[in-house]
């Protein structure tokens, strides 16, 4: 009996110092965050991008398949919940910074507020993270009647000049 007593207290976890509420990692109004693609940009940039994403954009590789000057980075895609339930989308660009991730452009994207949907997932292309081309494309799942059984589905594509499309997914 005191093997088992003994044991038991071997394998008891101490309690965690961590609570989730005590994190100001993340303000609790975002519900969905994904990281996708890539972009590398060189010194021209495309202006039908600069314009939808807010200033910064993704342009061409250079010819040894890096930027002239450097500049690379990720997107992100990030679901905000308004008090009414429904929610925001905000397509940011973050660039890979010496000193870390920062961030080059953000803009809500209002395709998706004008729907004031009722957000319940985004996922990425591949789960894997890596992409082999410039760009992104992730599919926003979301309802615009919270009552409805099955979510529609949209898509969110960023081809390799920095164009912008969002369109219903057609699958």
């Amino acid at each position: 009996m005191y093997k088992v007593l003994l044991l038991a207290l071997c394998l008891a976890l101490p309690p965690s110092k961590l609570l989730a509420q005590e994190s100001t990692i993340l303000p609790s109004n975002v519900i969905f965050v994904t990281s996708t693609g890539f972009w590398e940009e060189s010194g021209a940039l495309s202006g039908n991008a600069e314009e939808k994403a807010g200033g910064a954009t993704p342009g061409s590789q250079g010819a040894q398949g890096s930027p002239p000057d450097g500049k690379r980075g990720y997107y992100k895609l990030i679901a905000v919940r308004q008090s009414d339930g429904t929610a925001q989308v905000h397509l940011q660009q973050i660039a890979s910074a010496p000193t870390g991730p920062e961030v080059v452009s953000s803009a809500e994207l209002e395709e998706f507020t004008a729907l004031k949907p009722y957000i319940t997932d985004i996922r990425p292309e591949t789960s894997t993270g890596i992409t082999t081309q410039p760009g992104m494309f992730a599919t926003v799942y979301l309802k615009t009647d919270p009552s409805a059984k099955e979510p529609e589905s949209w898509t969110v594509l960023i081809d390799d000049l920095g164009d912008i499309k969002i369109e219903r997914a057609t699958n």
